[in-house]
């Protein structure tokens, strides 16, 4: 699923202090917020994140960007020099995924889902109305 919103744009995004800078250039999957203990650990409350095609991401910037090998099944891309959380990749290959705060504004971009609720930290309440699925699917088997 894209947001028609940005149908042959490129979308511009990078870390904090500017160590990081890329540029997407392709339309972007909607937002899937993460409850999961190693996104709320690595963002600091909950993460949502957008999608892209590796092949599809062109750093203009990466003299900063350290991968971490955060399990056996991920890897997460952060800055080394500001701590900006930016990136998740299964390690096996696939989609990227792109922290949707590191993406310049406007996004154009809306929230869809929320996703392994089950492990929603105890100091947050779920309020709106989006679907929420508690674990086991990844969100690209689930919107359409």
């Amino acid at each position: 699923m894209t947001s028609d919103d940005l149908s042959g744009t490129v979308v511009k995004g990078g870390c904090l202090c500017g160590a990081v800078r890329f540029e997407i250039n392709q339309p972007l999957r909607p937002v899937v917020v993460c409850h999961c203990k190693q996104c709320r650990q690595t963002s600091g409350y909950l993460a949502g994140f957008t999608v892209c095609d590796p092949d599809n991401i062109h750093f203009l910037k990466d003299d900063g960007l350290t991968w971490y090998h955060s399990s056996e099944q991920a890897k997460r891309g952060f800055c080394n020099k500001c701590g900006s959380s930016l990136f998740w990749t299964e390690t096996k290959g696939g989609n990227l995924g792109i922290a949707a705060g590191s993406l310049d504004e406007p996004t154009k971009l809306k929230t869809a889902m929320h996703i392994y609720t089950e492990f929603a930290g105890d100091y947050y309440e779920m309020t709106d109305n989006l679907p929420k699925r508690e674990r086991d699917r990844h969100p690209d088997d689930i919107l359409e």
